[in-house]
C-alpha cells in the first residue's frame, strides 16, 4: 500500500488528540458536501427547466422554418412544396400565415396575432400537448374554429368550453383610410367570426399573443389567397438535420432564410445557457470559500503532528514524503465531500423525478418542478471540486511545513 496514502487515511479516520481538529475536519467535509449537493440540485433543476421550455417551444415551432428576407409575406407553388417534401429526412410541411388582428368578444377587445396553419401542422408540432381546455379543431362543416392562448381567453373573459358565442376578428382593409369611420369597425375592416374550440398554454409570450386558426380563415380575412408568411417543415427522427437544412436552402434560394429550432429562439436558448453557466460559477465561488476550512484543518493537523513528523524524519522520510501525507489528507477531505455530495444530490434529484415532492402552484403547465440529471454536469462538478481541493491542500502543506516544522528545502 502507498505509505503516504495509508498514513493520511489513518489521520483522517482515527481519533485525534485535539477534538477541535476533528470538528474542523468534519466541518470541511460537511461544507464541501453541502456545496456539491447544491451544485447537483441547482444544475439539474436548470436542466429540467431548460428541457421543459424546449419541449414547450418545440411543440409550437417546427424543426425548420422558411421565411422571406425582404417583406412580410410571399407566395409559393406546389412544385416548390413538392421538392421540399422529397428532401431526404423531411417528413411533412405546412404553410403558415400570421397577421395581427383585433379580437372582439361581446364588449371586450384585445389585439392578438392570428396564426393560420395549414394541414399537417398539428401532427408536426405535437400541439396536442399544449392544449389545456377543449380540443384542437380549426374547421368543420364549413364552420371556422379557433384555438386561443389562455392569456387571451382571460383578457376577453371568455369561456372556452360550451361556448357558442363567436370571436369577431377584424383586420384593416388594404388601401382603406381608417379615418373614414373612426367610431365603427365594419366599414374599413375585414371581419370574420370563429367559434372557440380550445385553449392552449406555453408561457405568457405565447398565451397572451396567439390565436390559432386555419390557413384558409386568415387568407380570406386578408383577401390574399396564396399568401404565406412562412413554410414550416418537420424532419424525421434520426434525420441528418444539417444536410436537410442545406438542401432546403438550395431549393429556396438566397431570397429566403432557413432556420432550425435553435435559431428560431436563439436569444432564449442563449439566455438559458448563460444562466446555467453563471449559476455554476457563483456556486463554484461559494465552494472556494468553503474550502478555506480545508486549509484550517490541514494547518492545525500539521502543527499537531510535529512529533509524528519528527519520528518519520528520523526513520528516513524526506520532506517530499511528509508533504505527500498531508497533501493526500487534503485531497481525501475534498474527495469524501464531493463523492458524498454527488451521491446525496443525485438521490434527491431522483426522488424529485419519481415522486415530485416540490410542486408548482395552480396554473402551471407541469405539476412538479422538473429535474434532469446530466452526467456531464456531475463530471464537471467533481472536476472543479477536486481542482479547488488540490489548491486548498497544496497551500498549507507548502507554507506550514516550511514555517512551523523548520524543514530544510
Amino acid at each position: 500500500m502507498n505509505l503516504p496514502f495509508f498514513i493520511a487515511r489513518r489521520y483522517l479516520i482515527s481519533k485525534k488528540s485535539h477534538n477541535a481538529i476533528n470538528i474542523i475536519t468534519f466541518i470541511s467535509v460537511f461544507c464541501v458536501t453541502i456545496v456539491t449537493i447544491s451544485l447537483v440540485i441547482i444544475l439539474s433543476g436548470l436542466n429540467g427547466l431548460t428541457n421543459l421550455v424546449e419541449s414547450l417551444y418545440n411543440s409550437f415551432n417546427t424543426d425548420v422554418q422558411v421565411t422571406i428576407k425582404a417583406g412580410k409575406t410571399f407566395t409559393t407553388d406546389s412544385l416548390t412544396l413538392n421538392r421540399i417534401s422529397h428532401v431526404k429526412g423531411v417528413s411533412s410541411s405546412a404553410e403558415i400565415l400570421e397577421e395581427n388582428a383585433l379580437l372582439n368578444y361581446e364588449d371586450r377587445q384585445v389585439i392578438g396575432t392570428l396564426r393560420g396553419v395549414g394541414p399537417g401542422y398539428k401532427e408536426m408540432t405535437s400541439f396536442d400537448t399544449l392544449m389545456r381546455t377543449g380540443s384542437f379543431k380549426l374547421e368543420a362543416d364549413s364552420v371556422y374554429y379557433a384555438v386561443v392562448g389562455r392569456g387571451l381567453a382571460q383578457r376577453l373573459e371568455m369561456p372556452v368550453e360550451n361556448n357558442n358565442t363567436p370571436i369577431k376578428v377584424y383586420v384593416p382593409k388594404r388601401g382603406e383610410d381608417l379615418s373614414i369611420n373612426p367610431t365603427g369597425l365594419d366599414q374599413p375592416f375585414n371581419k370574420k367570426n370563429a367559434l372557440v374550440a380550445g385553449a392552449f398554454s406555453i408561457n405568457d409570450d405565447f398565451d397572451y399573443k396567439f390565436m390559432i386558426v386555419s390557413l384558409g380563415f386568415v387568407r380570406k380575412l386578408l383577401d390574399q389567397p396564396g399568401a404565406v408568411s412562412s413554410i414550416e417543415i418537420g424532419l424525421k427522427p434520426g434525420a441528418n438535420r444539417e444536410e436537410a437544412e442545406q438542401e432546403i436552402r438550395n431549393i429556396m434560394g438566397d431570397r429566403f432564410t432557413v432556420k432550425n429550432r435553435y435559431q428560431q429562439n436563439e436569444l432564449l436558448f442563449k439566455t438559458l445557457k448563460s444562466e446555467k453557466l453563471w449559476t455554476f460559477m457563483i456556486l463554484v465561488f461559494v465552494l472556494i470559500i468553503a474550502t478555506f476550512n480545508i486549509i484550517g484543518s490541514l494547518s492545525m493537523l500539521i502543527i499537531e503532528k510535529k512529533k509524528d513528523i519528527s519520528t518519520l524524519s528520523s526513520m528516513g522520510a524526506d520532506v517530499s514524503m511528509i508533504r505527500k501525507i498531508f497533501f493526500t489528507e487534503g485531497l481525501l477531505i475534498s474527495f469524501m465531500g464531493s463523492i458524498t455530495g454527488l451521491i446525496l444530490g443525485v438521490i434527491i434529484c431522483l426522488v424529485q423525478i419519481k415522486y415530485g415532492l416540490v410542486e408548482f402552484g395552480e396554473g402551471f403547465v407541469v405539476k412538479a418542478y422538473p429535474v434532469a440529471i446530466q452526467i456531464t454536469d456531475l463530471l464537471a462538478i467533481l472536476a472543479f471540486v477536486m481542482v479547488i481541493g488540490f489548491v486548498a491542500a497544496w497551500y498549507p502543506v507548502r507554507v506550514f511545513t516550511r514555517k512551523h516544522l523548520n524543514l530544510q528545502l
